[in-house]
């Protein structure tokens, strides 16, 4: 099939991405702009100068760079709808997410339409039996991030800081809680069946799970259901909804700020990775709130899990979305610091 000529911002588009050092080609430009990824050709020039705006130049160059034959950006896709935030990318940006969210579900081979509600005893027994369903054939992840560090500087004998939590947020008994949760939120998991899964894994201090198993004890006493707040209350179903029902503006500043805290703590973990730096990111909250559970996302379907689980919480539980913020300042910071230099002049 023959291809429209390049028009002639195109080809300037092209010219100035190659001043960048990289190669874009019309086609991929075309691409670009039906993926909503760079705006329609006629928003490419400044109006009072006619000239290419840098912004769009720029992001040009990114997607150039960005791109690899054979291969999708992931979830850096997202990023740019989420920066541009207009009703149309804020939809697809609400598609993706809702899509990703019920990966699980599809791997079972299982529909959203299929999870029972209600709660007598057949409809119990349907959610238990498709949470099973989706445990099937799951490979199980032995060591997370956290672990795979501490085994390599135990060997160095470097010492880091205590586990603040789990030894593992990917173990088994956790994950067959997490999948009843799914299929039926809280109301299908007991406390104490909730208790036993933590204790299990819990490697931080006892008095500190002591304290939540309190606070849950004596919320049920006051006639509070703490399980009722979780973001897991109604399972994925409810999950489904928050997302279809949030404010496309807060969506948008959900996984700006998600996507912009991944790409910098793996910038952090590639090129700043000593023991001082990892000691300053493990001895925070978040690293167990975030960074072992969704904070490390390659360009893949895993890493698009992890943002869509990153965004749900920024938008759902109370407090983390400071909490994130406060984690970006402090990698921010560790950025901005100059690297020492090696003996030979060179950074370190």
């Amino acid at each position: 099939m023959t291809r429209t000529p390049p028009t002639a911002a195109e080809l300037a588009l092209a010219a100035e991405v190659s001043r960048c050092g990289l190669t874009v080609t019309p086609h991929q430009l075309e691409r670009w702009r039906a993926k909503r990824w760079l705006a329609p050709t006629d928003q490419w020039t400044d109006p009072a100068t006619s000239a290419l705006r840098p912004d769009i130049v720029h992001r040009a160059a990114w997607l150039a760079a960005l791109s690899r034959p054979g291969r999708g950006i992931s979830w850096i896709g997202w990023t740019f709808w989420a920066i541009d935030a207009t009703e149309q990318t804020a939809a697809l940006l609400r598609q993706a997410l809702i899509w990703t969210i019920q990966l699980p579900l599809r791997q079972a081979g299982i529909t959203l339409a299929q999870i029972p509600q209600g709660d007598s005893d057949i409809a119990f027994e349907a959610r238990q039996n498709l949470a099973a369903r989706m445990l099937q054939g799951r490979r199980a992840i032995g060591r997370d991030l956290d672990g795979l560090l501490r085994d390599h500087a135990f060997i160095a004998g470097i010492t880091l800081p205590e586990p603040r939590t789990m030894s593992n947020p990917f173990d088994a008994a956790l994950i067959r809680i997490g999948a009843r949760l799914l299929t039926g939120g809280t109301a299908d998991v007991s406390p104490e069946e909730l208790t036993d899964a933590w204790r299990s894994v819990w490697t931080g201090p006892s008095e500190q799970l002591d304290r939540i198993t309190d606070a849950h004890l004596a919320a049920d006493q006051a006639g509070t259901d703490l399980h009722a707040v979780s973001p897991l209350a109604h399972g994925l179903p409810g999950l489904v909804r928050a997302l279809e029902q949030a404010d496309a503006r807060l969506l948008c500043e959900a996984v700006r700020a998600c996507t912009k805290a991944s790409s910098t703590l793996m910038k952090l973990l590639q090129e700043r990775a000593d023991v001082e730096m990892l000691t300053v990111l493990m001895d925070d909250v978040m690293w167990d709130q975030w960074v072992r559970a969704g904070g490390i996302a390659p360009a893949s379907r895993l890493g698009e899990a992890a943002i869509t689980l990153s965004t749900v919480q920024y938008l759902l539980v109370p407090g983390w979305a400071e909490d994130l913020h406060r984690y970006q300042d402090r990698m921010d910071r560790m950025l901005a610091e100059p690297t020492t230099p090696t003996p030979d002049g060179r950074p370190a």
